[in-house]
C-alpha cells in the first residue's frame, strides 16, 4: 500500500486494484455481522472495490504494510481448504 492516505479513488500502481475497500481494511472480519467488525449500518455487497465507509483503517500485517501473504478472503479459502483437506 502506498504511504499517505488512501482516498476513496486510491488504485494500486501495479495492479489497478481499489485501495479503499473492505478486504484492505483492518475492520475487515468475514463471518461477521456485514463482514466487518464494526458496527456499520448497511452491508457493502462488493468487498474488493472501493467504497465510501468512513470507518476504513488500511490492514497493516506484520512489519509491512498492506496485505502480506494475500487478502483475508484469501486466507479464509486456504484455511476453508486445508480443513477439507482433512477429510479426503
Amino acid at each position: 500500500m502506498p504511504e499517505g492516505t488512501i482516498y476513496r479513488d486510491s488504485t494500486c500502481q501495479n495492479c489497478g486494484a481499489d485501495l479503499h475497500s473492505c478486504i484492505n481494511c483492518k475492520f475487515y472480519a468475514p463471518g461477521s455481522h456485514y463482514d466487518c467488525h464494526e458496527t456499520i449500518e448497511e452491508p457493502v455487497r462488493d468487498k474488493e472495490r472501493s467504497n465510501f465507509c468512513d470507518f476504513f483503517k488500511p490492514a497493516v500485517t506484520g512489519t509491512s504494510s498492506g496485505l502480506a501473504g494475500g487478502t483475508p478472503a484469501d486466507k479464509a479459502q486456504k484455511a476453508r481448504d486445508a480443513f477439507n483437506a482433512l477429510f479426503n
